[in-house]
């Protein structure tokens, strides 16, 4: 647990440090790739099936959180906010170095979203790109 926050603080300090919100063209499938799987990923958060997103997170991530440890974390962070009225796009980076995660392809998606307890909040999405060319969350976090 305390590694991944490690890595999620971490991460929020390249979002800070960089200066571009908006990934180079080169990088542009990528980016599209990641955050579809992200999209789809968010919506079984949004349902509340912690669990089931779990098992659609990076290898990196299960090797790192058990499945009931997500669970709990992820509901005790989600649930008190309530229901999603709205998410918006408001940054993505490719890289392929991030702080405390290995050597890959990352894109770090950063989200302005609004629920029905908290108006205001970001939630940042790690996809990373497996072996086997998906994509997956390799992090979350939420502020």
């Amino acid at each position: 647990m305390m590694k991944m926050l490690i890595l999620c603080l971490s991460i929020c300090g390249l979002l800070i440090a960089s200066s571009s919100s908006r990934a180079p063209a080169a990088d542009e499938p990528a980016v599209a790739a990641a955050s579809k799987a992200a999209d789809s990923w968010l919506k079984l958060i949004d349902d509340g099936k912690y669990s089931e997103s779990w098992t659609q997170t990076s290898a990196f991530f299960q090797k790192r959180v058990q499945q009931t440890q997500w669970t709990e974390q992820a509901s005790a962070a989600r649930d008190p906010l309530g229901s999603l009225t709205s998410r918006k796009l408001a940054g993505a980076h490719y890289t392929t170095s991030l702080p405390g995660a290995p050597d890959g392809r990352y894109v770090v998606l950063q989200y302005k979203s609004s629920f029905a307890n908290k108006q205001s909040a970001v939630e940042t999405v790690i996809p990373m790109r497996e072996a086997d060319g998906q994509w997956r969350v390799s992090g979350y976090y939420i502020r």
